[in-house]
Parts: C-alpha cells; structure tokens; sequence
C-alpha cells in the first residue's frame, strides 16, 4: 500500500470497519447495524483484538486493544479513528 493515498474521511473508515466486521461475522455488510454496540451483533473479544491488529496495519496507527469497547459501535468507532488520522497530519 505504500505510495498510495488512502481516503480517511468517516464514511470511509465506516464502510472499511464495516466490510471488516461482516467478514469475521461471515455476514453480508448490509446486516451491520453501524449504530448498535459490537457486542449485540457478536464482536467478541477474540475479533475485537482483531480489528485491532486489521486497524493498526490499515492505517499505521497504534491503538489499544480495548478502542471496540471503548468506542463501543461502528458509528462511534469510525468517528474515533478519523480524529487520529486528523491528529497525525
């Protein structure tokens, strides 16, 4: 990926977590409900560390391995990681 400009604004973070968490819930992205909390829709710990791990490769970000429970929803979450991206600049 390097060399290339990636879009960092919200609805591209959210479609990004979006696509990230169907795939580990082997869902179609269109049954992720952006404003419910990870946990309701079956984010266990095991794939919230996961995403985790998904976040920091995809955006050369460090992040703790808690930011799905703190930032508990897709909504929330996206909102989250653009103001880090915005902060790095």
């Amino acid at each position: 990926m390097s060399g290339t400009i990636q879009d960092t604004s919200v609805e591209a973070i959210r479609t990004w977590l979006v696509g990230r968490i169907a795939f580990y819930l082997q869902r179609p992205a269109e049954e992720i409900d952006t404003d419910a909390p990870l946990v309701e829709i079956g984010l266990d710990s095991v794939y919230a560390m996961t995403l985790s791990g998904d976040v920091e490769e995809r955006f050369d970000l460090e992040v703790e391995p808690t930011m799905a429970w703190d930032h508990p929803n897709v909504n929330a979450l996206a909102g989250y990681l653009h103001g880090l991206l915005g902060s790095r600049g």
